[in-house]
């Protein structure tokens, strides 16, 4: 197998960010009025705000993606994280998840949280696999109608 490598966004890219999302989105759920707006302009919605985007290529194929997303001061929202279905199960989820912990890090944040949804079990190991915990309840004020599992980041909680 081709090298996994992390970039960042560049304009260029910028199609792979809705149609990675697009996949998932469409087989689990539906793309709601908000992921839209987020994946039809990320420059202003993430970029704009202060947040980052990664996407993950094996080769010149880009294979996956995901964000970390300002919410409020000192707050921040990994969101958006895809991994094409032929590329999945290889890790690259991991190193995805890997690049926005440390993109969190590095703003000094106090929090990283995520919404998910229940249907997407694999997803939901990984996240707890890196250390996001399950929350009581949805988090309030969710931008989502499919999210029905709320978790925030406690790197303590990480497992080998």
């Amino acid at each position: 197998m081709d090298t996994v490598r992390i970039v960042p966004f560049a304009p260029e890219l910028r199609g792979h960010f809705h149609r990675l999302n697009a996949e998932w989105l469409e087989k689990y759920h539906a793309i709601e009025p908000f992921d839209h707006e987020v994946l039809s302009n990320p420059e202003t919605h993430i970029l704009g705000k202060g947040g980052r985007i990664w996407f993950a290529l094996v080769g010149d194929e880009v294979v996956g993606t995901c964000a970390l997303m300002p919410d409020a001061p000192g707050s921040w929202e990994l969101t958006k994280m895809g991994v094409t279905a032929g590329h999945q199960g290889k890790g690259i989820g991991r190193r995805l998840l890997a690049a926005a912990i440390d993109g969190f890090r590095e703003t000094g944040g106090r929090e990283l949280f995520l919404e998910s949804s229940s249907k997407l079990k694999t997803a939901l190991r990984l996240y707890e696999s890196m250390g996001f915990e399950l929350q009581p309840g949805i988090k309030p004020g969710s931008h989502y109608a499919r999210a029905d599992v709320y978790m925030i980041w406690r790197p303590q909680a990480a497992r080998p």
